[in-house]
């Protein structure tokens, strides 16, 4: 076979797994009488409240928009440099370091060309008191993150280009099941990896949240080996708690600002609707996805690069171009099913919780704390909101 043919194959097989698995797997009617319509957003917030919000999360969407579009400028101009190739083949050491490098370089020049607009985003964020993080924490943070990102992408085309090289012809197969592999280690890997990275973490003290948090775990049926919490407000004053890790790894994480700032009934919502999240094994299924989903792009990238040579380090721009374009295409598709496993973990929070407007002041709350768009546009919100909308889930609680 053709390399084309084993990518078509590698395509279908990978891509018609993921559908049967989201459609057996995913709540496509994550609550019973299906979605409701959201509220009108004068029953939740004040027209002061939602014009600073507008105005806020407005800001956020043009440099973050503007962003995105220069970011795949700049890959794509160097993907179609003869120039870039040339230095590529110029760079030191066996194949695998020249691919590092040159992820590494083409990370920092997409960086570069887009940290304008990480400083105006920040600079928003801080005008807006949603944060009081030094400039010095916010850039060591950012440092830490690229050189995760460089770690992973560098990973990954080494895989790609070193198989390409030993199977010139199956490499899309052979690459397509190492990529759905190490996207199921990343996510096993990544609360005990790159949590501690960015937080601290320290047990919550005996008391009513932790004995609250503890009897939800229980009547969920989720066991939890640690009750944490998480240096979160050093960064930022939302609020927010997650439940990570499989097995005796499984630890409930609560930002400290949660802990410290809001009534424990809320903070409890909050909680069961994590929870929630781990009792219907959201992650495992995303995992599961997320490995279908990078198989069925390796078979895409094989049709789309046609007869170009894989196996050598000058495709990395290339890759690297097709990897953001990729990520964007599909958002929307990950972003409408992320929308409804939330939307029914909201409605079991609800459930365990028995707490209506408990949740419907945690919703209120959470969204001035982030300043969110209780009216975000609907394109932006199809494409890039992985949450239903305040409004939407404050209908689901008085319903």
């Amino acid at each position: 076979m053709s390399t084309r043919r084993v990518s078509l194959v590698v395509l279908l097989v990978a891509g018609a797994a993921f559908a049967v698995l989201a459609a057996v797997l995913v709540p496509w009617s994550p609550v019973p009488g299906g979605t409701p319509a959201p509220v009108s957003v004068e029953e939740v917030f004040t027209s002061t409240e939602v014009a600073r919000a507008e105005d806020f999360a407005g800001t956020l969407r043009t440099w973050s928009a503007l962003s995105m579009a220069v970011n795949l400028l700049v890959l794509g101009l160097l993907a179609a440099s003869a120039r870039v190739r040339r230095l590529v083949a110029r760079l030191p050491g066996p194949w695998w370091v020249q691919a590092l490098l040159a992820v590494l370089a083409v990370e920092l020049v997409s960086r570069a060309a887009t940290l304008t607009f990480s400083v105006l985003q920040r600079r928003h964020v801080l005008d807006a008191g949603l944060s009081d993080q030094s400039w010095a924490g916010f850039a060591r943070d950012a440092v830490v993150s690229e050189a995760v990102d460089v770690a992973v992408t560098g990973l990954l085309v080494v895989v790609l280009v070193g198989v390409a090289r030993r199977w010139r012809t199956a490499w899309p197969a052979v690459v397509g099941v190492s990529v759905a592999v190490l996207v199921a280690l990343g996510s096993f890997a990544y609360p005990v990896v790159v949590e501690p990275l960015f937080n601290r973490f320290t047990p919550l003290p005996d008391g009513e949240l932790r004995s609250g948090v503890l009897a939800l775990a229980e009547a969920e049926g989720v066991p939890v080996d640690e009750v944490l919490v998480a240096d979160a407000s050093r960064r930022t004053t939302t609020l927010n708690a997650y439940v990570s890790g499989f097995g005796g790894t499984r630890r409930v994480v609560l930002y400290d600002n949660l802990v410290e700032d809001v009534p424990t009934p809320e903070a409890l919502s909050v909680v069961a609707h994590e929870l929630a999240h781990a009792r219907n094994d959201d992650v495992l299924v995303g995992t599961a996805l997320g490995a279908l989903g990078a198989a069925t792009a390796v078979g895409l990238l094989g049709v789309a690069l046609g007869r170009r040579r894989l196996g050598d380090p000058r495709v990395v721009p290339v890759l690297l171009v097709l990897l953001a374009a990729g990520t964007l295409v599909t958002a929307p598709v990950q972003s409408g099913l992320s929308r409804r496993i939330e939307l029914r973990a909201d409605g079991e929070s609800l459930r365990f919780t028995g707490d209506p407007e408990g949740f419907v002041a945690l919703q209120r709350r959470l969204s001035l704390r982030s300043l969110s768009d209780p009216t975000p546009p609907a394109l932006w919100h199809w494409a890039f909101g992985t949450h239903p909308t305040v409004l939407v889930r404050v209908a689901l609680a008085r319903s």
